[in-house]
C-alpha cells in the first residue's frame, strides 16, 4: 500500500495579516505548509491553525537568495505574499517587492513548481508611487521568469488585523475629527481577507488559470468618506470630517514618514489620488471573485466582528453615537 503525502506549499510572508489566513485555508484543505519568514520564532501563532506537524516555520529573507532556495526546496507550490506598506531600515520597496519577487520566481522555476504571487490593484511600473511602481515591476519580473505564474491583485483588504479600518477606528476613539484626504472621494472596493485566502488556496488546488492576473474586490465600491462613515456606524461614535487637500497631506506624509511606524507617508497620499477598484476588463473576463464563484463578504457583515472593541461601552453596548 502506497501512502501519498499531501502537497507541500511554501508560503513567503505567511505570518502576516493576509498570510495567516492563507495558511489557515491551506491547512483546512490538508496541505502541508512551510511558512518562510525572517523570524520563525515570531510565527508560533500559526501552529494552532493546523494539525500536529502540518505547519512549519523556516527562516528566509528575500534579500538572501540562498535562504529563498532552501525554503522552496521540496515544495509542490510556492506562494509569495511579501509586501511593504512603508519603507523602514533595510526593507525597501525595490528590494522586497521587485528583487524579492524575482528571487522567489527564480527559485520556483529552478524547483520546477508553480507560483502564485500577490500584487495589488493599482500596480503600475509607470506610477509616481514607489509602492505601486515596484509592485508593477515585480509583476513584470515574475512573468519574465515564470510566464505561467498566477498573479493576484486585491483591493484594500479588511479583516481582524487590517491596517485600514482598525487605524481609523482607533483614531476615532481619541480624536474629535477624522481626516478626509483629498476630500474623501477616492474609491475603494474593500475585499475580505478570508475571500482573498480562498483564492490563493484555489490556486494551489489548480482551479485558477496559469499565467492569468486576477483582481479581487468586494461586492461594493465605497469612497474613502463612506469607509470612514461605516467605521463610525460600527463603533457608535460621531466625529467631524476635516477635508485635507492632497498637497497638504503630502507635506504631512513627508514629515510623518520619518517615524518608525508612520500613520501616513507621502507615497500613501500619492496612492490615494487614484481609485482602487477592479477593472472593467477583469470583470468582463471573469478574473474576479465572482468569476471564481466566490460571493464576496461585505464590510457590514465583518466589521462588527472585530471593531466592537472601539465602542465606548464595549461589545454589547447599544451603539448610541458619542
Amino acid at each position: 500500500m502506497t501512502i501519498t503525502k499531501p502537497k507541500l506549499v511554501t508560503v513567503f510572508g505567511g505570518s502576516g495579516f493576509i498570510g495567516r489566513h492563507v495558511v489557515r485555508a491551506l491547512a483546512k484543505r490538508g496541505y502541508r505548509v512551510r511558512v518562510a519568514v525572517r523570524r520563525p520564532d515570531l510565527a508560533f501563532h500559526l501552529q494552532p491553525l493546523g494539525g500536529v506537524g502540518q505547519i512549519q516555520a523556516v527562516q528566509a529573507n528575500l534579500r538572501f537568495r540562498e535562504s529563498v532556495d532552501r525554503a522552496v526546496a521540496g515544495s509542490d507550490h510556492v506562494i509569495n505574499l511579501v509586501g511593504l506598506l512603508f519603507e523602514s531600515g533595510k526593507q525597501r520597496f525595490g528590494t522586497v517587492h521587485e528583487s524579492g519577487a524575482r528571487a522567489v520566481a527564480e527559485a520556483a522555476r529552478a524547483a520546477g513548481v508553480p507560483l502564485t504571487h500577490m500584487s495589488a490593484i493599482g500596480a503600475d511600473a509607470r506610477s509616481h508611487s514607489a509602492y505601486a511602481s515596484t509592485k508593477g515591476r515585480a509583476e513584470a519580473a515574475v512573468r519574465s521568469v515564470l510566464p505561467d505564474a498566477v498573479i493576484v491583485r486585491p483591493s484594500i483588504v479588511f479583516g481582524p488585523e487590517d491596517a485600514f479600518f482598525n487605524k481609523f477606528a482607533s483614531m476615532a476613539r481619541l480624536s474629535p475629527f477624522l481626516p478626509l484626504i483629498g476630500g474623501g472621494t477616492t474609491k475603494f472596493q474593500p475585499v475580505y481577507v478570508g475571500d482573498v485566502a480562498e483564492v490563493f488556496a484555489r490556486s494551489v488546488d489548480g482551479a485558477l488559470k496559469p499565467g492569468e492576473i486576477y483582481e479581487l474586490g468586494g461586492g461594493e465600491v465605497l469612497t474613502f468618506k463612506q469607509c470612514l462613515e461605516a467605521v463610525l456606524r460600527v463603533i457608535g461614535r460621531k466625529r467631524l470630517f476635516v477635508p485635507i487637500p492632497f498637497w497638504v497631506a503630502k507635506i504631512q506624509g513627508t514629515i510623518l514618514g520619518y517615524l518608525p511606524k508612520p500613520p501616513l507617508t507621502k507615497d500613501q497620499v500619492i496612492l490615494l489620488q487614484k481609485d482602487n477598484v477592479v477593472s472593467e476588463g477583469a470583470k468582463k473576463e471573469e478574473r474576479t471573485l465572482e468569476g471564481l464563484g466566490i460571493h464576496p463578504q461585505t464590510i457590514e457583515t465583518i466589521l462588527p466582528s472585530y471593531l466592537w472593541r472601539f465602542r465606548a461601552h464595549g461589545q454589547y453596548s447599544s451603539q448610541t453615537p458619542t
